[in-house]
């Protein structure tokens, strides 16, 4: 429930369709048909951890980007499913081009496993430097399975810590996803300045004394209204809690995008006028 949870405040679950600009992933993806090809590469760009992610629970193993010849097979069915789209058949994008993906995998899978029935087995073992023979392939599935439980662990591992040490605020994951903004530029710009709470100790000094944020003080430091500090406390107390803290895994969903400037400060003014969700 926990990670539920703070998936969908992260905003990282893999039904989320909406770019890091704000707009639904189909409607960037109408936009390449009609023949915006600049578009199609930053969408591909930001969707790689997905089509990542997508290869690996497909394969059952950590799928490398640089090295697995599965990734480039996934990019690829990525790519053709932007393509072949039809907006019309009532499908998310994303779980289209999931079901692309996996068709290209299997594809992939048949073909090697048709390729390999007639080389012998032996063809693949090696040997140590104690003449122990052994399966390299197998080696290396084995380390890439421990990598990815090992981070999956430790993922898991840091949210139990935060969610522990978020109680002493008297804030739940519940709560941050309750008041997160609903608008994108508003999120960016409390993330950016939960990050500068966390460089600042005139800041986090306070916020980890008095457990509560320091809001005569960013009101002074911050183009952004006292009104909306307010209502988005207890996400930007979050944010900077995993800055401050142990939390690599977590640091990388929250990493600012810019610095706090008036142009946060605007972009936090249209947001607080768009509404937060409920």
């Amino acid at each position: 429930m926990i990670l539920l949870l703070i998936q969908k405040w992260l905003k990282r679950t893999d039904k989320t369709t909406t770019s890091s600009a704000g707009a639904p992933i189909e409607d960037e993806v109408a936009a390449i048909r009609a023949g915006d090809e600049a578009l199609r590469g930053d969408v591909i760009a930001r969707y790689q951890p997905y089509v990542a992610k997508t290869a690996s629970r497909f394969c059952k193993r950590y799928i490398h980007p640089e090295s697995d010849d599965e990734y480039s097979i996934a990019l690829s069915a990525f790519n053709e499913a932007i393509d072949a789209f039809d907006p019309q058949a009532g499908r998310a994008f994303l779980s289209f081009a999931e079901t692309v993906i996996r068709r290209r995998l299997t594809d992939y899978v048949r073909k090697e496993q048709r390729h390999a029935s007639h080389i012998p087995q032996s063809a693949f073992l090696m040997e140590d430097d104690e003449g122990e023979t052994y399966d390299p392939i197998e080696v290396d599935a084995s380390v890439d399975r421990y990598k990815l439980d090992r981070e999956n662990e430790e993922r898991k591992l840091e949210i139990e810590t935060l969610n522990r040490e978020l109680a002493d605020y008297g804030i739940t994951f519940g709560d941050l996803v309750d008041g997160s903004p609903k608008h994108e530029d508003t999120r960016r710009s409390l993330i950016g300045i939960g990050a500068l709470i966390s460089r600042d100790s005139a800041l986090f000094g306070p916020l980890t004394n008095k457990k509560a944020l320091p809001l005569k003080e960013l009101s002074e430091r911050v183009d952004v209204s006292r009104k909306t500090l307010e209502r988005g406390r207890k996400y930007i107390i979050a944010v900077a809690l995993i800055h401050l803290g142990n939390y690599p895994h977590l640091q990388s969903f929250v990493a600012p995008a810019a610095s706090v400037s008036s142009g946060a400060g605007a972009a936090a003014q249209r947001g607080e006028n768009k509404g937060w969700e409920a």
